[in-house]
């Protein structure tokens, strides 16, 4: 908890509505648009690029938001997840959602805090 890491490869970003869809599709045994397994999901709905960059604005949604999909997620083989704020206590490809579909991204050396650890340590609750 608290330790810099860079990453460096594909992300995907989804926010609300397209945790809902994933889990869904998961729930009707349909295909993903996109693998789960190692893979990471950024919190975020980057707004439309302006000319010649990427992307646009590209920052951190509230993750406990998310909460309530977590767990099939990473049932799924899911590896991690990056977002802003605490997690709840209690964990409990779609272009017509614009800001919040699923974009893949691919990165380099991109700065990321531990905020929970896999043994449930919180820098929220220090």
């Amino acid at each position: 908890v608290g330790e810099e890491v860079l990453i460096s490869g594909v992300i995907y970003t989804a926010r609300d509505a397209a945790h809902k869809r994933l889990v869904d599709l998961i729930k009707k045994k349909k295909p993903l648009p996109f693998p789960l397994k190692d893979e990471i999901i950024y919190y975020t709905g980057p707004t439309p690029a302006k000319p010649p960059r990427p992307i646009g604005s590209c920052g951190p949604t509230t993750s406990f938001r998310m909460d309530s999909f977590t767990p099939l997620l990473l049932s799924k083989g899911l590896r991690g997840m990056i977002g802003k704020g605490s997690r709840s206590p209690e964990i409990i490809a779609f272009a017509d959602l614009g800001l919040e579909a699923v974009y893949k991204l691919w990165v380099e050396d991109f700065p990321a805090i531990i905020g929970i650890d896999s043994r449930g340590e919180d820098l929220y609750n220090v």
